[in-house]
């Protein structure tokens, strides 16, 4: 008999809502503070400054407002899982629109402010099983704003490794969930049970072909902390370097997931 399915991961809908808003909040504070030098710094991100890197994370936002103005899809035909792998996609356009919305932007805190107001709007006004039209495909309004705290740990991170001494702190709710999407997410990408992935204290997925393990220590684990995970999972560190770093620990002969990573980038 094939094994049972594993039921998808759920989310709690006001958990969620409260950890987009608290960690959009966060870097607003903290972009209030930069100065015109330090919104010039580059990034790790090609040649986006600190201003189209603020500007990119305002949009990533607002792409909740953008499919809410859309006509609403007539079903659902995809799942919370198609996100990680639809995002490159529309790599060239959202360069372009970043580009156009950095320089004429040129208050970037008020612009986050004005954001974070508009969402809590949309959010009152509409239900989350609302069904937007998204780049994975037609999905609800609850699932899409899990995606946006994958948008906005990640770019948090991004720009704390630009400017020095920044320290945007990531709120423990959108870390969370960030970890968890991603970690299903290769989960999804290398079905299996012959290695556990850990992500302590949020997630632990098993994945990849092989002997499933079923009691006792596994034979194959990995196990790293979220922001590495978040950091592997979209490229910005590779398999080697966490390795080398310490920051990644991989046992086992099926342990070493380098060739699946980065999930998206």
């Amino acid at each position: 008999m094939p094994p049972a399915r594993k039921r998808p991961r759920t989310y709690d809908p006001a958990r969620i809502r409260a950890a987009v808003l608290a960690q959009l909040g966060a870097v607003r504070e903290g972009v209030r503070t930069l100065t015109p030098g330090q919104l010039a710094l580059p990034t790790r991100l090609g040649d986006w400054t600190v201003r189209e890197l603020v500007a990119h994370i305002g949009m990533a936002v607002t792409a909740v407002g953008r499919s809410l103005e859309l006509p609403e899809p007539a079903r659902q035909d995809a799942v919370l899982l198609d996100w990680p792998r639809a995002i490159a996609s529309n790599a060239a356009a959202i360069d372009e629109f970043t580009r156009r919305l950095a320089a004429g932007t040129p208050d970037l805190g008020a612009y986050l402010g004005d954001i974070g107001r508009t969402l809590e709007r949309q959010l009152d006004e509409h239900p989350g099983t609302r069904l937007l039209a998204t780049n994975a495909g037609a999905l609800p309004l609850a699932d899409y704003l899990v995606t946006r705290t994958v948008e906005l740990v990640v770019h948090t991170d991004d720009l704390n490794a630009a400017v020095p001494g920044l320290e945007v702190p990531h709120d423990r709710q959108a870390l969370a969930a960030a970890t968890r999407l991603l970690a299903d997410a290769l989960a999804a990408r290398a079905p299996g049970g012959s290695t556990e992935v850990r992500v302590p204290p949020y997630a632990v997925v098993q994945c990849v072909e092989g002997p499933r393990h079923t009691r006792g220590t596994p034979p194959n684990v990995v196990e790293t902390d979220p922001l590495t995970w978040v950091r592997l999972a979209t490229g910005r560190l590779s398999w080697h370097d966490a390795l080398e770093s310490a920051r990644l620990s991989a046992s086992g002969e099926r342990a070493d997931l380098g060739a699946l990573l980065p999930l998206m980038a």
